[in-house]
């Protein structure tokens, strides 16, 4: 079998995608932060959106606000396991899920640590809201469109490096994985099936009667 051609690393549109989520949280918190402080929320489209400036001192979505420290290294622990994995990293689709990821935990950490009350204590800024959920950002966005880029990934057999869980199907509609099969097992298979037949009765023995 020939060698297939090697496929491109994705590093770079990882961290374009990182940077490009991280400069629009960035610039996007900024603008709020300087013109809706100190005034009333702002409602648009007719109440579907409206623009608040909440500091969220927990997670995406206001999440376990007394564990600031906590998921400011849970943050940094995600970066930097992004990071390695970029190493492996060779499929488009995983590229972006693990920018998007990238640039959301990077735009948050942003606050933590640069944000009063201090150094990893820091708040987030968050200041978009939708009726029946809570304020959140665009580094919130983008955080929950990775994680379900990567469910959906997943379930398709999609891996880091570009290839794909080969799956067949038998003819009882079972699926296979034709990964566990070696070039082997067909000899083998039909081996143990002669052996079989060889120890299988004859016709007129099983109904009882004589084959002579």
């Amino acid at each position: 079998m020939p060698d297939l051609p090697a496929r491109p690393r994705r590093i770079g549109i990882l961290l374009a995608v990182a940077a490009g989520i991280f400069v629009a949280d960035l610039v996007s918190k900024t603008i709020v932060v300087a013109t809706l402080s100190h005034r009333p929320p702002v409602r648009l489209l007719g109440g579907l959106l409206t623009l608040r400036v909440l500091r969220n001192s927990g997670a995406a979505f206001s999440i376990g606000t007394s564990m600031t420290l906590v998921f400011t290294l849970i943050a940094v622990a995600v970066i930097v396991a992004i990071l390695r994995t970029a190493r492996r990293l060779h499929s488009l689709p995983w590229a972006i899920t693990l920018g998007l990821l990238l640039g959301g935990a990077t735009g948050n950490l942003g606050d933590r640590l640069f944000r009063s009350p201090g150094p990893l204590r820091g708040n987030v800024v968050d200041w978009i809201e939708l009726p029946h959920w809570p304020v959140f950002n665009v580094a919130d966005s983008a955080i929950v469109c990775g994680g379900i880029l990567a469910v959906l990934i997943a379930a398709r057999g999609i891996r880091l490096d570009g290839t794909r869980d080969r799956v067949r199907r038998s003819p009882a509609g079972v699926s296979e994985d034709t990964a566990a099969t070696g070039p082997d097992d067909g000899p083998r298979q039909r081996a143990q099936e002669g052996i079989t037949a060889q120890d299988r009765p004859a016709p007129g023995a099983a109904a009882g009667g004589s084959t002579t």
